[in-house]
């Protein structure tokens, strides 16, 4: 009989998860998995986390399930609080959901649906950025600029205009400071809404800090200010994605505290009940709250699952432990051993172009040259061999392909659990670069081949 599991590559059955305890995977033929990537930066804290599996456990034997068109739930309504409490002022309200992806999805229609309640009907584009990922439904992937994932889709998508990512490592030329690339950005972006008209810009999209695409890169000083500062002038809903860098994966349990900026809409997911939930959020600022209050205030969204207490339960358990000093403490030295560690061992490796990230969300983008930052042809599939070799050294990695320009470029991203030791990251790093040579081998081999033909 043929697998009956459509898997993301069909015909082709992964290893079979049996068990998982801590930073460790184990499959059913007794391989071990050091989970350097908390799956796609989701386990912040571990797998089997005590507390975790107490809170889902005694919420199913209290109330496993109520619709949120008739009821809400004591998990939900704590959850929401904390999240707001946690938020020092920048949110009021809380929209629950089930992932990342309704998470933009939902952002989306809260923005446009405040903009009818404030009689701003004329506001109807998105500005998102090339080289960004939003999530995979049809509207979150219609505001994201990950080419290969929006390939043959495109017919189907949410119309939006992109605009330039921050990507320092290939973007910031030889006479800029990171100020001056951030104060350029910035400046492309107002002659651009300049030209589209200000009052029919319905929101900018941008993640705090890059995930799946461009690898962990952060922003330049200053550019989230000038993003909000623009947004303000404009009177644009400043939509910040926090599904992967959010939830303390950077050391500060909200990324853009770190740029001392606020959104107007924060979405959030992954790490915020650490996996052992599905549950997405929009955190709402007041007074996107206040006109949405307007007219009823009824949101015209809504999911079966949205709310759901277990889930809801799991992320309070959750945010409990990540939200602690100490744990947030631990993320950034955690995250610079991990930096350390990373330069020491591939600083100087020929085919390591930028080493990048913060806390415990690190990026590592390969490149054929280094001088000149040349990628490596996409048709070698760089990073999917470096993900199968370092699961073959018992390691998961995250890997991403079009990083440079959306067809060519590789880098592999690091996001392991916060409770991670520095033994870990030190075998962290070992593996890894172990898998990283071992992949590079026979492409290199090819490459050479081919240039040689």
């Amino acid at each position: 009989m043929s697998d009956p599991v459509l898997h993301r590559i069909v015909g082709s059955t992964p290893p079979r998860a049996a068990a998982a305890s801590g930073c460790w995977i184990v499959d059913e033929a007794g391989n071990r998995y050091l989970d350097a990537s908390s799956g796609a930066a989701v386990s912040a804290l571990g797998h089997a986390h005590p507390a975790l599996i107490e809170a889902v456990t005694s919420q199913l034997m209290t109330l496993d399930y109520a619709h949120t068109g008739f009821f809400t739930s004591a998990p939900a309504q704590d959850l929401a609080a904390r999240l707001v409490e946690l938020s020092d002022g920048a949110f009021a309200s809380v929209y629950f959901v089930n992932d990342g992806s309704e998470a933009v999805e939902a952002a989306l229609k809260l923005a446009r649906q405040a903009a009818l309640q404030r009689g701003e009907e004329s506001r109807r584009r998105i500005i998102a950025r090339r080289q960004s990922y939003h999530g995979n439904t049809l509207g979150a992937l219609g505001v994201s600029g990950h080419l290969a994932r929006r390939q043959g889709f495109a017919p189907l998508l949410t119309e939006a205009h992109f605009t330039a990512p921050c990507y320092e490592y290939r973007h910031r030329r030889p006479d800029e400071t990171a100020e001056d690339y951030g104060a350029r950005l910035i400046s492309e972006l107002a002659a651009e809404i300049a030209e589209m008209g200000g009052d029919t810009v319905l929101a900018v999209i941008a993640e705090t800090v890059s995930g799946a695409t461009i690898g962990a890169a952060t922003p330049v000083p200053g550019y989230l200010r000038g993003l909000r500062t623009l947004c303000d002038q404009h009177g644009i809903t400043l939509i910040l994605d926090e599904v992967m860098c959010g939830a303390g994966r950077t050391g500060h349990f909200f990324a853009f505290e770190a740029e001392g900026v606020t959104p107007d809409l924060c979405t959030m997911a992954k790490g915020l009940a650490a996996g052992v939930q599905p549950i997405g959020a929009v955190l709402v600022s007041g007074q996107m709250r206040d006109a949405l209050a307007r007219d009823g205030g009824a949101i015209r969204n809504g999911h079966t699952y949205s709310a759901h207490p277990v889930a809801c339960a799991a992320a309070l358990a959750a945010t409990a432990e990540i939200s602690n000093e100490d744990m947030l403490a631990r993320v950034r030295e955690l995250g610079d051993e991990l930096a350390e560690a990373l330069a020491a061992r591939l600083g100087a490796h020929p085919h390591v172009g930028d080493l990048r990230g913060r806390g415990l969300l690190r990026g590592i983008e390969l490149v054929a040259d280094r001088d000149s930052k040349t990628p490596f042809s996409p048709d070698l599939r760089l990073a999917s061999r470096i993900k199968s070799a370092a699961m073959q050294t018992g390691l998961c990695v995250y890997p991403g392909s079009g990083t440079a320009d959306g067809v060519a470029g590789d880098h592999i991203l690091l996001a392991p659990p916060f409770i991670c030791t520095s033994a870990d990251i030190a075998e962290i790093v070992d593996r890894f670069a172990r898998a990283l040579d071992a992949a590079l081998k026979p492409v290199l081999h090819e490459t050479k081949f081919e240039v040689s033909s």
